[in-house]
Formats: structure tokens, C-alpha cells, sequence
């Protein structure tokens, strides 16, 4: 971890950080979102039996939409050209996990692309299943691991 806050600039102003000098690598980033929901709802969720229609389909397609707005949603985040995002809706106990993973080839890393994919994922089934669940809640949004540019790879233990 480092002590180095690479959007302030020495006078402590917020700047984008600058990666002009950086050559392109390849880099990958996954990312999970986890929707507690009560047990009943998680069955009818994967049985594909809600009445907004098929959720998992379309947290898949939130994910994506989300995860390609992301410089527009984030501040400080640079415009990449996302080459892949893969979206996986699973049953958990707890209710569902959306898992997102994004790779590209760039100057900069893709972890905020991934996580705001779960983050939107997260909400759209929220959204398709708060008709009949109204305690369901987004629990957890969290990077799980990246690889690629100088820090090398990074895995949640």
C-alpha cells in the first residue's frame, strides 16, 4: 500500500492524474456486488419467475451499461476502451452475488469499470425485485482482485 495520493497535486488541489508517460499493459479487474434478499425471492429470481420478467438478463445488461458510463459517473476516472466485461449472476445464501470482469488494454487500470458494473448490476436487481422484497439491500461492493501496470497483481485474501 502506498501513502502517496496520486490525485492531489502538491498543493493539494484535485487533479486527474496524468498518465501520458505510462505505456498501454494489459490489465484485468473483477469485482462483486451482493444482493441479500429473502430466500423465497432468491428462488424465484433464478426459476426466472418475477413479474418484472427476467432480471438476471437484465442485471447482466445494467452491469455492462454502468461499467462503460463510468468516466462519466466517476470523477477522476480516465476514458478507457473496455475490451471485455463479463457478467456472472449466482445464487448465494445470502440471496445473489453479481460478479464482474473487465480487461483492457491501457495506461491506466479498469478495478473502477468492474466495481461500478457490480455497483449498477447491484441496483437494477435491486429494482426488479423490490415488488416483492422491500428489505432486500445491496450488502457488499468490493474489489476482488486486478492485475496489469506497475502494482502487478492484487488478490482479496
Amino acid at each position: 500500500m502506498t501513502d502517496e495520493l496520486t490525485h492531489l497535486d502538491d498543493a493539494g488541489n484535485v487533479r486527474m492524474v496524468d498518465v501520458g508517460e505510462k505505456a498501454p499493459t494489459a490489465r484485468r479487474a473483477v469485482a462483486e456486488a451482493t444482493v441479500r434478499m429473502h430466500e423465497s425471492t432468491r428462488d424465484r429470481l433464478f426459476a426466472g419467475d418475477l413479474p418484472k420478467g427476467d432480471a438476471v438478463a437484465t442485471v447482466r445488461i445494467a452491469a455492462i451499461q454502468g461499467a462503460k458510463q463510468t468516466p462519466s459517473l466517476v470523477p477522476l476516472c480516465h476514458p478507457i476502451f473496455i475490451e471485455s466485461l463479463n457478467v456472472a449472476v449466482e445464487p448465494v445464501d445470502a440471496g445473489a452475488t453479481i460478479t464482474v470482469t473487465a480487461t483492457v488494454t491501457a495506461k491506466t487500470g479498469v478495478e473502477m469499470e468492474a466495481m461500478t458494473g457490480a455497483a449498477i448490476g447491484a441496483v437494477a436487481l435491486y429494482d426488479m425485485i423490490k415488488g416483492i422484497d422491500r428489505g432486500a439491500e445491496i450488502e457488499m461492493i468490493r474489489l476482488l482482485e486486478k492485475s496489469g501496470g506497475r502494482s502487478g497483481e492484487w488478490r482479496r485474501g
